[in-house]
């Protein structure tokens, strides 16, 4: 690295005019940076509410979803469980890759003001760049996400439905006939599974349209309405093929299961 800013300095001495409006970019880039890194900052502090799963539903939210949910269940035998988590994973990953963007992109904006010819304190000033950009990662949900891919959000989310679903028992209905609508903040990824005995009739082609509900009423913003329309359109499908019988007991409880993991 030092050989190529000697290289750099030597070329900057031959070729004084083209220099001139390097040295102005030199100038400018740090405050270009930091303007951009404030306002993902900044829009990361606006959009956090969205990551946060306890308060993501007010009371009134929650009463709203469970009266949609045992609407729904009146006219079938099916069971119907939303799961609303933060994240599906802790995505360690990410924290790194931030601290190496902030080092890397930190040390080619700011190469112009470092004391290249102290190697000491350009490794300090690299080191303290890669722990804002560590530390921006845990405390901002919405800073962290832009560090983990989609595929990676994908997979991670549909890998957690399906322990939830294990864990829930939603196997256990004597139809076989559960559905879970699972809802992970930071992946920003809606997952819906249907039992063995729903699936053989409909197939998973049926669920995308209660997967499209719950995420039109999550860029609405409001959650709850995706929640509502969603378990509306599960409830249609499962009355069509497991219409309610009198005397048949509700198996899983009627409630949205809302939690920090």
């Amino acid at each position: 690295m030092f050989a190529l800013i000697a290289q750099s300095a030597e070329w900057i001495a031959e070729h004084p005019q083209e220099s001139a409006w390097l040295a102005q970019a030199a100038r400018i880039a740090p405050w270009v940076g930091g303007a951009l890194a404030l306002a993902l900052v900044a829009r990361a502090i606006a959009q956090q509410h969205r990551y946060r799963a306890v308060g993501v539903l007010c009371p009134a939210d929650l009463e709203a979803v469970h009266e949609a949910i045992r609407s729904a269940e009146r006219r079938t035998l099916g069971e119907i469980v939303p799961v609303v988590v933060e994240r599906s994973d802790e995505h360690p990953h990410a924290g790194l890759a931030a601290a190496l963007a902030f080092t890397f992109a930190g040390s080619a904006l700011l190469a112009a003001h470092l004391p290249w010819d102290a190697p000491q304190w350009v490794l300090l000033a690299q080191t303290a760049l890669a722990l804002v950009g560590w530390a921006l990662c845990r405390a901002l949900p919405g800073f962290a996400r832009l560090f983990v891919s989609e595929a990676r959000a994908t997979h991670v989310a549909a890998e957690q439905a399906l322990q939830e679903f294990a864990t829930l028992e939603l196997h256990r209905t004597a139809e076989r006939s559960g559905v879970l609508i699972f809802v992970s903040l930071f992946e920003r990824r809606v997952v819906v599974l249907g039992d063995s005995g729903i699936d053989e009739r409909v197939g998973a082609e049926h669920w995308k349209a209660v997967d499209a509900a719950v995420v039109a009423g999550v860029r609405r913003g409001s959650l709850k309405d995706g929640l509502i329309e969603g378990i509306a359109l599960a409830g249609d499908v499962l009355a069509e093929h497991f219409p309610h019988r009198d005397g048949e007991r509700n198996e899983l409880p009627d409630r949205v299961i809302v939690r920090a993991r």
